[in-house]
């Protein structure tokens, strides 16, 4: 049922916006080429008439727009008109030209711009209109909206071509009041369709009413079942198809004859044009999108446009785009799909073939009024809730100043002045946050490295000298200064500044520049900055640590440090200061007795020592050994005498993931080690060995000591006392590990 109704829609939405583009597009095509004379008015509605059934085919059936409806359009109408009058004229440096030669010229700019559009798409170019804020589109929809209002109000009202707004409203002589009550009544039908049904599109009731009310008009009034030369229908409407057959023809063959001069003079008509239909589509996708929270494909849409545009001037047709108020009425009247699109070019087809004359006698008063309509509907009146707060009224004054340019200039000048007010709001709210998600200091946050307590006590007493700020957003010279000042405390303080940069979306030169001057001021006292969590891949594509390279900041070695992560950071942080207040630096260790390990220390007598040292045996591993592996059996645990060990969660394809850093003095291996049940007994013959859970890596050549379980159980049988002290420390030493993760993730949870 569902897919029935959505495809009803799709044929309501084809033939309502169909009604709308195609005598639009038959306009466009007449006034495109009116300078060439009276004569060439059929060729030009032609053209008009086969770029909607062109562009209607094509563009769905590639686009990435499913509800676009593509068709000629009045930035076509403004550029080929223009540059038809500039050719006639000789000042395209061709000298004189005939009409046919004006028309092959027209086709090569309307081949160029759709070869353009492609171009574009293929090369990304329809992304950059995603990044348009809100306020920006709904400025857009809302400009639309009025200009559709206000371009259709003469027609509404019936003035004479040329007459001046002003005089035309305040003169009603000059109104035509039959037409007046066919918009009228079109609009009333429209509006109340929604209380009548919802199964025939509002659209079509209104465009019904007003031909209704027409048709019975007439019955007083005899001169309107007139077709010719009556101002209030569309018009008698010529198809010629072995004219166009002939023309296509005859372009075909003076395209051998151009030459490279002929192609150079109309390169930047065709740029032009290009450039203001994919604006145009855009636009129009965009604010699509608003309507219906949906996404489209912007490069897609654009190499659909392009190609739409390529076969239209091949065949002979006008160039268009995706056409606002035929969408939007395709929209209103059910149109979800890209069916909707395929369909409207069908009927267009249909239409040029059986119905032309039918076409004629649509009132132009009828589509005036589906037009009032549909521009009401897309002025966003909830723009002026944004008044009521001071945050917003910025937002409502860029959707205000995009309403006026384009009431005053053109909606292409409207779309201009949309991207530079996109670049002040951008602007704003990125001064506006702040670039500095959070801060710790070093008594807050520590490295993976498990530490003994005198490694402990002396990192708690310098925690302070460590800062730890966390970046977001975008570093460039608008956050600059934020930033500088929000670190300006440390600066002056702190002797270790770190920089997580892991959130960080882009970085100029201003910023690197201010980077660097921080470093400079770190190192006067002695002191370090250091960056951390580099993005390898930025929104933009760059690689940062490349940027820095490039950028010279890499060059500041002594007073700026680099790592990849804030934990390898934060480590070399730590055995700095070790290093600093221990006597014996990490780099010339002894290997440790047993008794000198953090676990036993004080812990024995030598009469136990020599007891427990039965049950032990020495291990030595060299850099990047594995001690043991991930779903290994095992019982033992061990004790470092020299060297570090690395405990990682393996992941596929990767390096694993670092859970903790162990240096010598200190134990790992405990668990399986205290597991009192993994070793099969006759009273619990079925129990299955533990098997270790995480990998143990030997970051440089170590040595260990190594007590399994088995062993120490056999050699402590005689002696509980002993067992029991053992086991003990190695309780209280897990449990003070387990309150310093504690402390730690409940710190991490406050910021």
């Amino acid at each position: 049922m569902a897919q029935s109704s959505r495809v009803a829609g799709d044929i309501w939405g084809g033939l309502a916006s169909m009604l709308v583009a195609l005598p639009s597009a038959i306009a466009y095509g007449v006034v495109s080429f009116t300078p060439l004379g009276s004569s060439y008015l059929g060729v030009g509605a032609m053209a008009g008439v086969i770029g909607t059934v062109v562009l209607g085919l094509v563009a769905p059936l590639v686009g990435g727009a499913p509800r676009l409806i593509t068709a000629p359009c009045a930035p076509a109408a403004a550029v080929l008109s223009a540059l038809t009058v500039e050719l006639l004229a000789g000042h395209h440096g061709q000298g004189t030209v005939t009409p046919e030669q004006v028309l092959l010229l027209l086709s090569v700019v309307g081949l160029l711009s759709g070869l353009m559009q492609v171009l574009f798409g293929v090369l990304g170019g329809g992304k950059v209109i995603k990044y348009i804020p809100y306020p920006v589109v709904s400025g857009y929809l809302s400009g639309v909206g009025v200009l559709i209002f206000l371009s259709q109000v003469p027609k509404l009202l019936g003035w004479p071509k040329g007459t001046n707004p002003w005089q035309g409203v305040l003169d009603p002589s000059l109104w035509q009041w039959s037409g007046i009550v066919v918009g009228v009544m079109t609009i009333l039908g429209m509006s109340l369709a929604p209380r009548i049904t919802k199964t025939i599109p509002s659209p079509i009731i209104g465009l019904l009413a007003g031909m209704i009310t027409y048709f019975l008009m007439g019955l007083g009034m005899p001169e309107l079942y007139q077709l010719i030369n009556n101002k209030l229908l569309i018009g008698p409407i010529e198809v010629d198809f072995q004219a166009m057959i002939a023309g296509m023809q005859e372009r075909a063959n003076a395209l051998g004859l151009m030459n490279v001069a002929d192609f150079v003079a109309i390169l930047v008509p065709a740029l032009t044009l290009s450039v203001l239909l994919s604006i145009d589509t855009l636009k129009t996708c965009v604010v699509v999108d608003a309507l219906t929270r949906s996404r489209h494909n912007s490069n897609r849409t654009l190499i659909a446009q392009g190609v739409g545009n390529v076969l239209t001037a091949v065949v002979g047709g006008m160039p268009g785009a995706g056409t606002m108020g035929a969408t939007l009425v395709s929209i209103s009247s059910g149109g979800q799909t890209r069916l909707s699109g395929l369909l409207e070019g069908l009927f267009s087809l249909v239409v040029l073939l059986l119905f032309a004359r039918l076409i004629g006698w649509v009132p132009i008063a009828a589509l005036s009024g589906i037009l009032i309509v549909v521009a009401y509907r897309m002025f966003d009146w909830h723009s002026f809730t944004l008044l009521k707060h001071r945050s917003t009224v910025l937002d409502f004054l860029v959707i205000v100043a995009v309403i006026v340019v384009a009431i005053a200039f053109n909606l292409i000048a409207a779309a201009g002045a949309g991207i530079a007010f996109a670049v002040i709001l951008f602007l704003r709210e990125q001064v506006r946050s702040s670039v500095v998600r959070q801060r710790r200091t070093g008594d807050q946050l520590s490295s993976k490295h498990s530490r003994l307590q005198e490694e402990k006590a002396i990192l708690t007493a310098h925690g302070k000298s460590i800062t730890i700020c966390e970046l977001q957003g975008s570093l460039f010279f608008g956050t600059t200064d934020q930033l500088f000042t929000s670190l300006e405390t440390e600066i002056k303080q702190c002797r270790f500044l770190i920089l997580d940069l892991r959130h960080v979306q882009s970085v100029d030169f201003t910023a690197i520049h201010m980077l660097e001057q921080v470093g400079a001021m770190l190192k006067d006292r002695n002191a370090y900055l250091i960056l951390s969590d580099l993005p390898s891949h930025l929104p933009t594509g760059v690689d940062l640590s490349t940027y820095f390279e490039h950028t010279g900041l890499t060059a500041h070695a002594e007073s700026i440090k680099i790592f990849p992560y804030l934990d390898s950071a934060m480590e070399w942080v730590e055995n700095l200061l070790i290093e600093e207040n221990l006597p014996m630096p990490v780099n010339r260790e002894r290997p440790l007795s047993l008794s000198e390990s953090s676990l036993l220390h004080g812990l024995l007598d030598e009469k136990n020592l020599a007891i427990l040292a039965t049950a032990v045996d020495e291990l030595c591993v060299n850099a990047g050994e594995k001690v043991f592996s991930r779903g290994d059996e095992g019982d033992e645990i061990y004790f470092i005498r020299r060297g570090q060990i690395r405990i990682l969660l393996p992941a596929q394809g990767g390096k694993g993931m670092t859970l903790a850093i162990f240096g010598r003095g200190n134990f790992f291996g405990e668990m399986v080690f205290l597991d009192m049940h993994h070793h099969s007994t006759d009273a619990m013959p079925d129990v299955k060995p533990l098997h270790r859970s995480t990998d143990a890596v030997a970051d440089r050549p170590t040595e260990l000591y190594v007590i399994s379980r088995k062993r120490f159980d056999e050699v402590v049988a005689n002696y509980p006392e002993l067992g029991f002290r053992f086991v003990f420390r190695l309780a209280r030493a897990l449990s003070y590990r387990l309150r310093q993760t504690s402390a730690e993730l409940q710190e991490l949870k406050a910021l």
